[in-house]
């Protein structure tokens, strides 16, 4: 009976050595895998909402181009045709009687106007439809750091979803080895079918999990392949990075720069720019505007011949100025106050929101490394344990689900660590977004 049980504890141990700590840097990823800096790269040069707010930036060009034209002349074209009835006439004694107009009326003339002076007018509303591309272009910046993010997340989700399925096929073929040594020993009398049953439960219930985590996994490529512009069941593996990837840095100087590249805080500084030019447009609605106009072409009604067409023309200049306005400027200026000051008191709560955001990914970042350190001992005691169960289980000093606990231990060990590393990383990359740097 010995000898037989040595011969089955032998393959087994055999397996159990063969069977190293799954490398969870990501190396282990097949070459075919693509990498965050790949994706991110076709994410951004395609997705629909960039190229929508794109659009939007030329369609800013349009609106400084209609600004300017205030200051360019207008020339149209003007021709008429009017019918009078009963013609004027008048009569004098002793000459007749005359018409006073002709009964058909052409006209047909050349029109040019331009305003001269409008002390200031055309030139805020430039200033403010350039400040306002200015904006668009940092909303660009921001829809592109967002796009990333998501990405970013949704990558190292099926990176670690990926790693979790070998360490799961792992488990697998270590309880599926387990569960045929086991029902040779139930053969031989040195097994009970309790430890079959088991180890049976111990499969149903690993394949159950790696069933979830498959699962998870397509959703996450579907997602992948949806930002890249991809059929959403193409499947695909990724290839992370878990080195690092920023060093150490004083949480104070780190909040010092975030407040300085974020880009929530200079779009509220654009706004309040933008308010503050608003408020100086509408101030000058109230100054006068000096005009130049003349119109020539010809037409006919011109005494004593009312119905020959004659050259003719009109030139002058025109002063508009503003006298009442039923207090509309006024309380145009009190909305465009209240919108500086509303645009300040975002920029201060922008400011608030980015100090948080640094310093809680600053703490998580550091949590996150310790807890490598604190995974990568837990997963040597667990290999440590495992061979220890391998040994007391051949000597009959534990069961078979002492074992088996001991086999799970090291997997979910595994997964600890994978976890933390993917946390480091993810954190690193939330860390850089909150102070502000580019992603793509």
């Amino acid at each position: 009976m010995k000898r037989n049980n040595l011969i089955l504890i032998i393959p087994l141990l055999l397996f159990f050595i063969c069977i190293k700590p799954h490398d969870v840097s990501g190396q282990t990823i097949s070459n075919d895998s693509i990498s965050l800096e790949t994706i991110i790269k076709q994410v951004v040069l395609q997705h629909p909402s960039i190229q929508s707010a794109v659009e939007a930036l030329n369609a800013a060009d349009s609106r400084i181009a209609l600004a300017k034209s205030a200051l360019h002349p207008v020339v149209d074209g003007e021709a008429s045709y009017t019918r009078i009835g009963p013609v004027p006439s008048i009569s004098m004694p002793g000459l007749g009687s005359f018409d006073m107009a002709p009964a058909n009326v052409y006209n047909a003339s050349i029109n040019y106007y331009q305003n001269l002076f409008d002390f200031g007018k055309s030139d805020s509303e430039i200033a403010i439809e350039k400040e306002s591309k200015e904006l668009l272009k940092m909303n660009i910046e921001q829809v592109k750091q967002k796009l990333a993010t998501n990405t970013v997340n949704s990558f190292y989700t099926l990176a670690f979803l990926q790693e979790s399925l070998r360490i799961k096929d792992n488990q697998l073929n270590t309880l599926n080895a387990h569960l045929t040594f086991v029902e040779k020993r139930k053969e031989t009398g040195s097994a009970t079918q309790f430890e079959v049953l088991t180890t049976k439960v111990k499969i149903s219930a690993t394949e159950s999990q790696k069933l979830d985590i498959i699962t998870a996994i397509k959703i996450q490529q579907s997602f992948l392949n949806t930002l890249m512009g991809r059929p959403e069941r193409t499947s695909f593996t990724v290839k992370p990075s878990l080195g690092l990837l920023l060093n150490a840095i004083p949480t104070d100087s780190l909040v010092s720069y975030a407040i300085n590249h974020r880009d929530e805080i200079k779009i509220n500084k654009e706004k309040t720019t933008i308010a503050e030019l608003r408020l100086k447009s509408t101030k000058t609605q109230l100054n006068p505007v000096v005009s130049a106009y003349a119109s020539a072409g010809g037409k006919d009604g011109y005494f004593p011949s009312l119905n020959a067409p004659k050259a003719n023309f009109t030139a002058g200049l025109g002063l508009k100025v503003p006298i009442f306005d039923a207090y509309r400027n006024k309380n145009s200026q009190l909305q465009a106050k209240s919108s500086i000051i509303s645009s300040q008191l975002d920029t201060e709560v922008a400011k608030r929101n980015v100090i948080n955001e640094v310093v809680e990914n600053d703490a998580n970042l550091i949590a996150a490394l310790k807890k490598i350190e604190q995974f990568k001992m837990q997963l040597l005691q667990a290999q440590e344990a495992l061979s220890l169960a391998e040994t007391s289980y051949q000597n009959g000093s534990v069961t078979n689900l002492d074992l088996l606990d001991a086999t799970t231990s090291l997997s979910e060990s595994k997964l600890l660590l994978l976890k933390a590393k993917i946390d480091y990383a993810v954190g690193q990359y939330r860390l850089k977004v909150s102070l502000g740097d580019q992603l793509y």
